[in-house]
């Protein structure tokens, strides 16, 4: 067996899409995947991506949220950026080291939105629920992505 493809999932604040799609990538590809996640900040875990990836049957409570510099000294194969933010400001990673963006809108902000326009807190998590299946979807697609 050929060793797992490093992954890095990087968004701007490690809280909810990278934690998601890391989830997903354990979850689903964990046999060719060994993924992690990071932030150019930490914001700490988002309990709604960790309840919606709950509801899909997936356990993200081990996942904590970490700082790009974490992963210094670790010999990424792949890092995919979700979010425009992190895209826009990714550090620099060594030329063996493939860069691949696939964004997602951010949950929070979108949550936030709708409790100002009074939306319930269902209405909310339905943000948080379109982005994880999005996410999903993009995760199952990865090693075409990858061509691995």
């Amino acid at each position: 067996m050929s060793k797992k493809i490093k992954l890095l999932f990087l968004c701007t604040g490690n809280s909810c899409r990278s934690q998601i799609a890391e989830g997903w990538a354990r979850h689903l590809l964990g046999d060719i995947i060994e993924a992690y996640s990071a932030g150019i900040e930490t914001h700490g875990m988002n309990p709604n991506a960790v309840k919606v990836m709950s509801e899909a049957g997936v356990d993200i409570t081990g996942q904590k949220s970490q700082h790009i510099d974490e992963f210094k000294d670790l010999e990424l194969d792949v890092v995919v950026t979700v979010c425009g933010h992190a895209h826009e400001t990714c550090p620099y990673f060594p030329v063996n080291c493939k860069v691949v963006h696939i964004g997602f809108d951010d949950p929070p902000k979108m949550a936030n939105e709708l409790a100002a326009q009074g939306a319930s807190e269902e209405e909310q998590l339905n943000c948080y629920r379109t982005v994880r299946d999005q996410i999903k979807a993009a995760v199952e697609k990865l090693p075409e992505t990858l061509n691995v």
